[in-house]
């Protein structure tokens, strides 16, 4: 399940990618399908050992183009252990809501990036980020939970005061702020709740499968309650 739009951040061949907070990997390992070299970051080690193993998986498969690379790196997104000017393309996909000194990590960013280069920035969006909050308070209060709620005004001129130029932007997931919005009703930490068990099923048969019906409702349903918000932004030549 992919969060950013590789037709407005392209990576191929020669592009070397920061994947920031990879987490389990999903944008690293299309990433590398695409042929560019990946760096997946994150501070959980035991998250990655699970990324390095899809990694040389994908790689016995076949999956991955000639040339291309991957690898895991451990650290923190406020002090990131490579040099100004390292990466072409920077993924910060949900991570910037977690860490209280937000601009730091931005500024981060910016040093890491090559001048030209492009970044994919996704938080969650306001309107659903906000119902959740108002539904369980467990929803943002667990340790390493979401420590603020952005609105998109707020994250481009946060980012423009970093450096950058702010390009587009889209909404995704639509379909996912339903079901947090019953996990927090419930208890979001209630996994064996029937609502919330039947619409998991719902997301996973539509990740798998992908039909017609349920792409055109996401896609309805995308600018009103998106689950994510997703800005492009540019380091100036």
């Amino acid at each position: 399940m992919l969060t950013v739009d590789f037709g407005r951040l392209p990576v191929g061949p020669g592009n070397r990618v920061l994947d920031l907070g990879c987490g389990g990997g999903r944008h690293a390992f299309e990433v590398l399908r695409r042929g560019a070299d990946v760096v997946a970051f994150d501070m959980d080690a035991e998250e990655l050992k699970g990324v390095a193993t899809m990694f040389a998986a994908m790689e016995q498969a076949g999956e991955v183009p000639d040339e291309a690379t991957a690898e895991t790196v451990t650290g923190d997104a406020l002090d990131m252990p490579f040099d100004d000017a390292s990466f072409d393309r920077v993924i910060a996909a949900e991570v910037l809501e977690h860490i209280p000194d937000d601009m730091a990590a931005m500024r981060e960013i910016f040093r890491v990036l090559k001048p030209g280069g492009l970044a994919a920035i996704t938080v969650p969006s306001f309107l659903p980020e906000r119902i959740c909050w108002a539904l369980d308070e467990d929803y943002h209060t667990a340790p390493g939970g979401h420590v603020r709620i952005y609105t998109l005004a707020e994250l481009g001129a946060k980012l423009k005061a970093t450096g950058f130029v702010i390009g587009p932007h889209h909404h995704a997931h639509g379909l996912h702020a339903p079901y947090w919005w019953i996990k927090c009703a419930v208890g979001v930490n209630n996994d064996d709740h029937p609502l919330a068990k039947a619409y998991h099923e719902l997301l996973v048969w539509d990740i798998m499968k992908r039909p017609a019906a349920t792409r055109i409702a996401e896609a309805l349903l995308n600018p009103v309650i998106g689950k994510s918000v997703v800005l492009y932004v540019r380091k100036p030549a």
